[in-house]
């Protein structure tokens, strides 16, 4: 029998008030603890993978005497949030105000991580036989940039026919066919220390060298062709009275396109300094392709608005400037994000999704479980 609304809310409640906050492996583990005991009551094959370099573990679940060779149908989730412990008990605790439930990371993606777990509970329940093998996989790291995770995905995105991303729902219950891809990068400048009253024309200012590579940085940002580059942080110098030897900065690079992605990465590392006697430094890389939109993608995108109008609701798709681990994935396999619940306020203290998406959301997930060919 399928869940209601009421009875799913209550699952996703659950797991909302185990605080996950990425940088937390304890915390992640705990929230992995409760995955884990919830995804063996369906019989599937449940292996933990362990966490490395400071994050927590990861899960796969895969299905008893399936080919590992045979292509199948990837749900990639993650159970990382980006609100720290304590959240909870302070400005965002978990409440529900007519059709909205409020939680941290009950939208970005608890919600649709959930939802994944309810739709195959459904699928055991039934005796249903889906035409391909399903593996889902749920990572600890995906907010922080998924390093720890990245070859788990790309290694199931290799045996898979089809990924199925259950990220939130964008503005009203899009599904995303495309994302931008996401570079990080640090630039660093190296100056001459002077004293700032007697010396200072001996000194070559680390922090003046910056502005002027933040304005040539942020600059190239172009709209119109899907290009942003944000500086977020900036820090340099030691004292009011010394010429700053050191600055350093951090870069946000969002690209549309491969193409892009290549050209912008080799110009970043080309950037010399416009201060004589100032070198000037990046490091850093591409964290996640572009997932560009593709025909395997657009044949997904068609067979799931065929299941949402027998369902009774149309399917929009829509693109965004926000990565996933959808990213590693989509230049390869039939790729859907998106999946999960409708809400919005992700990564604020106005996080919440709406209850009435729960069910026709779900029941979508199943399908496409089901379907799928």
């Amino acid at each position: 029998m399928a869940a209601r609304a009421d009875e799913i809310l209550d699952g996703i409640r659950t797991w909302v008030e185990i605080e996950s906050f990425s940088s937390d492996a304890a915390a992640v583990n705990r929230m992995m603890d409760r995955a884990e005991a919830d995804w063996r009551g369906t019989g599937l094959d449940v292996a933990r993978i362990p966490g490395r370099d400071g994050f927590g573990d990861h899960l796969m679940m895969t299905e008893p005497g399936a080919d590992p060779n045979a292509k199948g149908v990837l749900v990639l989730c993650h159970l990382d949030t980006v609100h720290p412990i304590g959240t909870l008990a302070g400005d965002l605790p978990f409440r529900v105000d007519g059709d909205e439930a409020f939680g941290p990371g009950i939208y970005d993606m608890k919600g649709g991580a959930y939802l994944a777990f309810q739709a195959y509970r459904e699928i055991a329940a039934n005796g249903d036989a889906p035409r391909l093998p399903l593996r889902f996989l749920y990572t600890a790291d995906e907010e922080v940039g998924s390093n720890t995770s990245v070859d788990l995905i790309e290694r199931e995105g290799r045996r898979a026919a089809y990924v199925l991303v259950t990220e939130p729902a964008r503005d009203g219950g899009q599904v995303v066919s495309a994302r931008k891809g996401v570079g990080r990068y640090v630039i660093r400048a190296e100056g001459r220390p002077a004293h700032s009253g007697s010396r200072h024309g001996e000194g070559r200012s680390a922090i003046v060298e910056m502005a002027h590579q933040i304005q040539r940085i942020e600059g190239a940002t172009d709209y119109d062709r899907g290009v942003t580059f944000n500086i977020g942080q900036i820090n340099g110098g030691t004292a009011e009275n010394v010429v700053p030897q050191h600055c350093e900065a951090t870069i946000d690079m969002r690209i549309a396109t491969v193409a892009d992605g290549k050209h912008f990465d080799a110009w970043l590392r080309s950037l010399e300094a416009a201060t004589p006697d100032v070198t000037v430094t990046v490091t850093g890389e591409l964290n996640r392709p572009p997932y560009e939109k593709t025909e395997a993608g657009a044949r997904l995108l068609g067979h799931a608005r065929q299941l949402a109008a027998e369902i009774g609701f149309t399917l929009q798709d829509t693109y965004t400037g926000g990565a996933s681990d959808g990213n590693f994935v989509a230049d390869d396999v039939a790729t859907l994000d998106g999946l999960g619940v409708d809400g919005e306020g992700a990564h604020t203290l106005e996080e919440r999704c709406y209850i009435s998406s729960f069910e026709p959301r779900k029941e979508l997930l199943k399908r496409l479980m089901q379907t799928l060919q």
